[in-house]
């Protein structure tokens, strides 16, 4: 199950609402919204979730959530480590080989990790200023 799918199914019961009646509304088959609720689909379509969105009545903060979702929804993700160190290769395709045998409580240490990685690249980008030429440099001691 992707987080996109867990979340409209999770939706969708909450509300009583049958998965044929929301397929109809989103012009697909029930076969497809199971299969995209499972996540036997890839990554929704756009248009697709603005229905969605719409079918829920969702705006603002959880409209945005719903999309990052969707966003992060792609069950075959390919991970392109060139240009890194070997070990991040090494680390991306163990992750590929043996996702599957983590538990819930390891899968949430590892996305803590990179919860703080985001973090720290934000607060660094933060930290940068425009220059003219469209480079970004970072701040002088005295701006800092």
């Amino acid at each position: 199950m992707t987080p996109f799918g867990e979340r409209v199914r999770q939706l969708r019961r909450e509300r009583g609402l049958m998965l044929k009646d929301m397929a109809a509304h989103l012009g697909v088959s029930s076969a497809y919204l199971s299969a995209l609720e499972r996540g036997e689909r890839g990554k929704p379509t756009w248009t697709l979730i603005q229905g969605v969105l719409q079918y829920f009545n969702i705006i603002w903060d959880e409209a945005d959530e719903l999309a990052r979702l969707a966003d992060l929804s792609d069950p075959r993700v390919k991970i392109d480590t060139s240009g890194t160190h070997p070990r991040a290769t090494l680390l991306a395709n163990r992750l590929a080989r043996e996702i599957g045998q983590l538990s819930e409580d390891e899968v949430d240490e590892m996305l803590a990790i990179l919860d703080q990685a985001q973090d720290r690249s934000r607060r660094a980008s933060s930290f940068t200023e425009a220059r003219p030429d469209g480079e970004r440099s970072a701040p002088s001691l005295q701006e800092a």
